[in-house]
């Protein structure tokens, strides 16, 4: 029997209009909508944002976070009842950073209205934390991790870095001070990697620098309520399932500050017999990256209503 996993992505899948298309033409991906505006009355009015823009609020860490969230959850909605997806049959789940919650809602252990608000939180702490200080981060393409540990180490006497990202083989980002950056964009030429490209957002992700981020959400991880999840949800932290509603809680927040250990969970699901991996959100990172961990592993991302249409159970 083929064991099937969903993944959600993370920030940066977003794109102005996301999730428009879906809403418009299943009510059940605008019930989705409607929800998220609800749980965040008085704050944000999360869907005409997205639909509507401006771009540069659907690009904001503190608006995209909850959108993408928002908008997988409804994709999957229009799936369960118009392609009979059935959630029973999903044997793993995970998501790339911001996507963890979103699997936790699927996974039954987060209630919605809770991962709506927290993820709106989680990038308002963010922002906070990287306008305390200049950062932002850096892919190194065809790095290892050793190699990215190593152009850490050396950049350090410039100011905060560390390994944020483990992606994809070759596909390893760096988070910290832009000095840091600076000093390792040079040692990463001369160490021959072959690019080094700065990521467009707002700061140091996934690094030290987020800590103030980190203890403002963990205080907000505290209330809410953590049910034990229905399937496995591998943690960024661990590449492991996480399973106690405190372990949950404390990976979450540690997750901040913490490199995304993708690969390593995907490697961990391929390893527990997981073939096929559906991608319901906007865009297609995660899709991609299996290509890069697996060949032989089959990905369906499901971004907009033409791939929902196109989306059968024989494939999935």
């Amino acid at each position: 029997m083929t064991k099937t996993a969903i993944v959600f992505p993370g920030q940066g899948a977003q794109f102005l209009g996301m999730g428009r298309d879906l809403a418009e033409r299943y009510p059940e991906a605008r019930a989705v909508f409607e929800r998220a505006d609800a749980a965040l009355a008085g704050d944000l009015e999360l869907s005409r944002i997205c639909f509507e823009g401006p771009e540069e609020r659907v690009n904001a860490t503190d608006v995209c976070q909850p959108g993408i969230l928002v908008t997988s959850l409804a994709t999957l909605a229009v799936l369960e009842h118009h392609k009979g997806l059935d959630p029973a049959s999903i044997t793993a789940t995970a998501g790339l950073s911001l996507g963890e919650y979103t699997a936790l809602v699927f996974a039954g252990a987060l209630a919605f209205e809770d991962a709506v608000r927290l993820v709106r939180k989680r990038g308002r702490y963010m922002l906070d934390a990287s306008e305390a200080e200049p950062s932002g981060m850096l892919s190194l393409m065809g790095a290892d991790r050793p190699q990215a540990e190593a152009i850490a180490a050396e950049a350090s006497s410039a100011g905060v870095i560390a390994v944020a990202n483990l992606n994809a083989p070759g596909q390893v980002v760096l988070s910290g001070a832009v000095a840091a950056l600076d000093a390792a964009e040079v040692a990463a030429k001369a160490a021959g990697i072959r690019r080094a490209i700065r990521l467009v957002v707002s700061g140091a992700f996934h690094s030290p620098l987020m800590q103030p981020a980190a203890d403002r959400l963990a205080a907000d991880l505290a209330a809410v309520d953590v049910q034990t999840p229905r399937c496995p949800v591998y943690s960024n932290v661990t590449a492991e399932p996480a399973g106690s509603a405190d372990e949950i809680r404390d990976l979450l927040a540690r997750q901040v500050v913490s490199p995304v250990r993708w690969a390593d969970s995907v490697g961990a699901m391929l390893a527990a017999g997981t073939t096929r991996f559906i991608e319901p959100g906007p865009n297609k990172v995660l899709t991609g990256l299996l290509k890069k961990i697996d060949r032989d592993a089959t990905g369906i991302a499901v971004p907009d209503v033409d791939a929902v249409e196109a989306f059968t159970l024989a494939e999935a």
